[in-house]
């Protein structure tokens, strides 16, 4: 019986021409049967892709074999089967749409003027250091905070990555430009960005956990600083890292707890919310 794996990485990296690596991106999927969702930009890729385990061995074995790829932080889990409905393979402007495609500089090592990396365990050295001065300011999509973040974590109002810059800009946040601010979202890719945005605006003490949420909860479970349940953008919608996760989630419609989230109003509404299982069965 196959086994379903799902792959999520990104690199940033000048890609002269964007337009060739989708068309190879996408014949290399096609040719395994991959699904998924993969963003190409002038500044690099970012993919989230699922499979056989074999196909998906394949497919990450023939995107390391271009150069500026080789290096990519693979994060693996296990999947559930048909986990995408479909593969999509796009260039746009940018490979997290910040909505500042000038503002983003990228070079061979990645984000220029990004924060500093820190590991998952540095992260937790750094608040064992600072306290409570540290803050931890959500990359992601309000909604996805509702069922898992960082403890006493900033979760920004915002529906789409294209918020961000103007609630930054409006001055919301300008009481932590002096603090230590730790940026983190589900891999990484967000918050590359994000921390560099920042750090553009004046805040003055920039980190990014590296790997984010995933290599996070790899490392520490629910033994460390994070809490509930991590939404992901496949079937599944959301996974937890042990069995002793916190139910942080409440449902719209009833109010019980729940880590779940579905779409809204129905099986085909574009817009999420929290959802129980009472409330909305599985389709």
């Amino acid at each position: 019986m196959a086994t379903p794996k799902i792959v999520l990485f990104y690199v940033f990296t000048p890609l002269p021409d964007p337009d060739a690596i989708r068309l190879w991106q996408l014949a290399v999927c096609e040719s395994l049967g991959l699904r998924g969702r993969i963003i190409v930009s002038p500044h690099g890729i970012n993919a989230t892709v699922g499979g056989d385990l074999p196909d998906v061995k394949r497919y990450v074995r023939a995107t390391r074999s271009y150069p500026a790829f080789r290096d990519a932080d693979i994060k693996w889990s296990e999947g559930v089967g048909d986990d995408f409905p479909r593969l999509s393979v796009k260039v746009r402007p940018e490979i997290v749409t910040f909505g500042v495609p000038d503002e983003v500089v990228v070079d061979g090592a990645g984000i220029v003027g990004g924060g500093d990396r820190l590991s998952p365990a540095q992260v937790n050295e750094l608040v064992d250091a600072r306290g409570e001065e540290v803050v931890f300011f959500d990359g992601r999509n309000a909604i996805e905070a509702q069922i898992g973040r960082f403890a006493g974590a900033v979760v920004p109002d915002v529906e789409t990555t294209r918020d961000f810059v103007p609630l930054i800009d409006s001055g919301a946040f300008d009481h932590l430009k002096n603090r230590p601010v730790v940026t983190y979202c589900t891999g990484g890719v967000r918050c590359e960005v994000l921390s560099a945005l920042l750090r553009n605006r004046g805040f003055s003490e920039v980190y990014q956990l590296d790997g984010g949420i995933v290599r996070y909860g790899e490392a520490f479970g629910d033994e460390g600083l994070w809490e509930g349940s991590l939404y992901v953008f496949d079937k599944r919608m959301s996974v937890d890292f042990s069995d002793r996760a916190t139910v942080l989630g409440s449902c719209v419609d009833c109010g019980a707890p729940t880590n779940r989230i579905a779409n809204h109003p129905d099986e085909l509404g574009r817009e999420l919310a929290v959802l129980c299982l009472r409330c909305r069965p599985e389709p």
